[in-house]
């Protein structure tokens, strides 16, 4: 039976805000988390692995070094703290099911190279390099090379020798992959390949490392959200409220003139796919960048309730203008924070 959990639908963003970690109650049984790792474990076993890592709630993503598991973050444990997520942070990592099983699969690479220790074999340092090079505070992708997989966003293969495993082990993992298609001709396929055969010879093999630990489970974290939530946007240097705050009051209106006007959130929503192709078109990023920087506007109209102010063709043209040099701003940073 499913743990009782607190109560939470009914609290406003400062109560909850308010809260320690480690009072949430929350279970991953009776969520949605539960199909999900099912998913991914049934993948697993069609892949032949008896291997199977073992999960729990935490503060984030991450699958510690020697211990073959996977924590996953609190708030897909709750809707009431998918929708905080998304308002102290402007996304939800792992939000949706396909976002989600991306992550799951991109963790069980780091979980199945703990179990069996995989980093230590030759070929492996050969083909992804040193796992044992220092984990870089940002990373300086090449967004054309093919030397690495493209899963997760930001060409995240590319931010340390044990993410390319992982990333390659996702790639490879889903039964119905058509990595010998997408990858021909690719110098990363030898990568795929080598997965491929490794784990033909881990079939019904028992882990060499079965530790149950958890590490930074949620009954043990003692901060509060507000906490949490101000040390993440300190880390990925969101100097959120204020990101895109000037820009967008200038873009649209918050005067009481306008407020039978259309929101800017309804309208940036509704020209995001014609914004998205020119802006892709004029910076020459990638279509999901550019869509990833047209989301964190959206949410910050609909927090500052702002309204369309002028003629909507310059809005749009404006609007347009913006995103482009927002994009444009982050292509030029010339690095990638790695995830924590």
């Amino acid at each position: 039976m499913a743990r009782r959990t607190q109560d939470l639908s009914s609290l406003s963003d400062e109560e909850l805000l308010d809260m320690r970690i480690c009072d949430l109650q929350l279970s991953i049984v009776g969520t949605p988390l539960e199909a999900r790792i099912d998913q991914l474990n049934g993948e697993l076993a069609e892949r032949g692995l008896n291997f199977r890592p073992h999960f729990w709630l935490s503060d984030d993503w991450f699958s510690p070094d020697g211990i073959p598991g996977i924590a996953i973050p609190f708030y897909l444990a709750h809707p009431r703290l998918i929708r905080l997520e998304r308002k102290q942070l402007l996304e939800v990592e792992g939000g949706n099911k396909t976002w989600c099983m991306k992550i799951l699969r991109h963790e069980a690479g780091h979980a199945i190279d703990t179990a069996f220790q995989i980093r230590r074999k030759a070929r492996y340092r050969e083909l992804f390099g040193k796992p044992s090079e220092p984990y870089p505070e940002f990373y300086s992708p090449k967004p054309q090379s093919r030397e690495y997989v493209l899963h997760l966003d930001m060409w995240y293969a590319q931010a340390h020798p044990l993410e390319d495993f992982a990333e390659t082990f996702a790639v490879w993992l889903p039964p119905k992959s058509r990595w010998r298609t997408r990858y021909r001709n690719w110098p990363a396929l030898k990568k795929l390949c080598y997965i491929d055969e490794l784990m033909s010879g881990l079939e019904g093999k028992p882990a060499m490392v079965q530790s149950k630990q958890r590490i930074d489970p949620l009954s043990q974290i003692r901060r509060t959200l507000r906490t949490h939530y101000q040390r993440k946007r300190e880390y990925y240097g969101m100097n959120y409220p204020n990101v895109f705050d000037k820009d967008l009051c200038k873009l649209f209106s918050c005067d009481r003139s306008h407020r039978r006007n259309p929101t800017a959130a309804a309208l940036l929503s509704r020209w995001r796919g014609e914004i998205r192709r020119v802006v892709a078109d004029w910076t020459g990023a990638y279509t999901y960048m550019v869509d990833q920087v047209l989301q964190e506007m959206i949410e910050r109209c609909r927090e500052l309730e702002l309204r369309l102010g002028s003629a909507p063709e310059i809005c749009k043209r404006d609007a347009m203008i913006l995103v482009a040099l927002r994009t444009s701003n982050y292509l030029n940073s010339g690095h990638r924070r790695v995830m924590m």
